[in-house]
């Protein structure tokens, strides 16, 4: 993956990076079960595959539309929904933006409208996560992947889905041989992201990785869960212990939104444009007392701010905490207005890397 989908260096026979990743990871893996079974000994643990089943029906009750009276059902969730909605779109700017910089211009609202018909289209179907372009538009143009690559990967997928040869796939290829594409998706967009930001915001994007840093913390201990044993420790220990966590899942809460403002107001800080960046914090104080941001309840669940004080919903800790993030978030965006005002016409607007370079 290295070698191919981030250095650039082509394989023999135009073999495309993904799929000599897959190849090479797959014949390992038969050559390690060839040992385990020559010498009786488990060498890596095994892994389920998925169920075979050649045309799959079950996605065509999707059609009789049950599932919309399902959807007051899922309006507390929205904390997560409309996040991972926006960070969907912008994933469709970030590759119209990925493959303008190898000259292919295509426009990004074309490509958001096409990303959200497909999206709608396959929801009616059953599909539950946002179609939307995928990174690596570049490596895939230096191997020398054109639109007939694009194509043939969409019917194959297409295909799989339909004639049910996913279950087949997964049964041959080891999912170890696969999960590093997942990976290679992570570094381009990362390396794109600096790429494509002025270098007088790469502290923002730093910043943006706080709540997803936080996130992923909250993933590993909530596997832990159940696992990690309180009984020796003294009350005040687990007490803080369960605050701490709380703590960590309410800065994860709503990640994305969170990451989204955090960098922007960054930006504008670092631009000198401090009113603006006030406004994004109050914004957040907004998302906060909805839950959209920072929601303490189980499942990031949004909530109506009048129902912060209802104990029935939240326990003393759970409402404090929320609150006392939705007031940071005011506290700190006064403190901008407060500053863009007692600096008003003493400061410098900046507004390219080199008005930043000048004053450094």
């Amino acid at each position: 993956m290295l070698a191919t989908l981030i250095a650039r260096q082509s394989l023999p026979f135009k073999i495309p990076g993904a799929l000599g990743a897959v190849l090479v990871g797959t014949v390992l893996a038969y050559l390690i079960n060839g040992v385990e079974w020559a010498m009786e000994a488990s060498l890596v643990p095994a892994t389920p595959g998925m169920e075979l089943v050649w045309f799959p029906q079950e996605w065509l009750t999707a059609l009789r539309f049950e599932w919309l009276s399902a959807m007051p059902e899922t309006l507390p969730y929205l904390g997560y929904v409309i996040p991972f909605a926006i960070a969907t779109v912008i994933g469709g700017i970030d590759c119209a933006e990925s493959a303008a910089s190898v000259g292919d211009d295509f426009k990004s609202s074309h490509v958001i409208g096409i990303e959200a018909f497909a999206t709608l289209l396959a929801a009616c179907c059953g599909g539950v996560i946002q179609t939307t372009p995928y990174i690596g538009h570049p490596a895939y143009k230096a191997m020398g992947g054109r639109a007939a690559y694009t194509l043939a990967t969409a019917l194959f997928v297409g295909g799989a889905g339909l004639i049910g040869y996913f279950g087949l796939l997964f049964q041959i290829i080891p999912k170890e041989a696969v999960l590093p594409i997942l990976i290679f998706i992570g570094i381009e967009i990362t390396a794109q992201s600096y790429l494509a930001t002025p270098r007088r915001h790469y502290a923002a994007l730093a910043v943006a990785c706080f709540p997803a840093l936080a996130k992923l913390v909250v993933i590993i201990l909530d596997q832990l869960s159940g696992v990690i044993d309180y009984s020796n420790a003294d009350a005040f220990t687990v007490a803080s212990a369960e605050s701490l966590l709380l703590r960590l899942n309410v800065l994860a809460g709503g990640f994305i939104l969170t990451s989204l403002i955090w960098a922007s107001a960054t930006a504008r800080i670092i631009d000198r444009r401090f009113s603006v960046a006030a406004i994004y914090f109050f914004i957040g104080a907004l998302f906060t007392v909805f839950g959209l941001m920072h929601s303490p309840l189980s499942g990031d669940r949004m909530f109506w701010p009048h129902q912060l004080f209802d104990e029935t919903i939240f326990n003393h800790e759970q409402h404090s905490i929320a609150i006392q993030f939705a007031i940071a978030y005011v506290i700190v965006g006064g403190l901008m207005l407060g500053l863009g005002q007692l600096l008003k016409g003493k400061m410098t607007v900046i507004n390219t890397d080199e008005d930043y370079e000048k004053l450094l």
